[in-house]
């Protein structure tokens, strides 16, 4: 963030080299410009993915590619908002969008624009609620969280032909504001272990990690 608060994404080079990224379209005022996805938005290859924000305070997503490209997308349906959190070595993104009713729905674009759309079948379908994709497990796997009707998250894993195992942390609440959640501060590492929180049925945040 500069001087007048608007957002740059950047990248470090392990030379200690910096490149400044502003996707095209983002807005110059307070609170707007380019970010990059937390945690999982770099891929191994230099490639950087996120959400910028432009003039009129809407969101949208950008794909900053290798060769300095940057290549800047909306998902079809997205009237509140596209936000990828998550690039593969293909570079692949996922994320979520939001729609007209406030409702999540989580995406899968490639890097040549083809998009998947997708829903947890445990996801309520009132504002607030829905399916959000956050990063990619090693075989190609998407993990992220889904909020049921009841305002309750769950945890869920979206294999590569579509399939959905969601899963929840021993001692997850079960009642509004509580659960399982994978959010964008949180991973995946190579062996394809998850790492997230849980909020007991006290409001109290727990830690939690998921072997593959």
């Amino acid at each position: 963030m500069d001087a007048n608060n608007v957002y740059h994404s950047f990248l470090r080079a392990p030379d200690g080299t910096f490149t400044i990224i502003d996707a095209p379209g983002a807005g110059t005022g307070a609170y707007q410009g380019t970010l990059a996805a937390f945690e999982t938005g770099l891929s191994r290859a230099g490639a950087v993915t996120g959400p910028y924000v432009d003039p009129n305070n809407a969101w949208h997503g950008y794909l900053y590619a290798q060769d300095g490209t940057i290549t800047t997308f909306d998902v079809p349906g997205a009237s509140q908002g596209t936000y990828p959190w998550g690039i593969n070595p293909a570079d692949a993104t996922t994320g979520q969008y939001v729609d007209a009713n406030g409702v999540s729905h989580g995406f899968l674009r490639t890097r040549h624009g083809k998009l998947t759309t997708f829903d947890d079948p445990k996801a309520g379908t009132g504002a607030g609620r829905g399916t959000i994709g956050v990063f990619f497990l090693p075989a190609g796997a998407i993990g992220g969280t889904c909020v049921d009707a009841g305002n309750v998250s769950h945890g869920f894993v979206r294999d590569r032909d579509g399939r959905f195992t969601n899963f929840d942390a021993p001692g997850a609440g079960k009642g509004a504001g509580q659960g399982t959640g994978v959010g964008a501060y949180f991973g995946v590492n190579p062996a394809g272990e998850i790492t997230g929180y849980s909020v007991d049925a006290n409001g109290v945040y727990h830690g939690f990690l998921r072997s593959k």
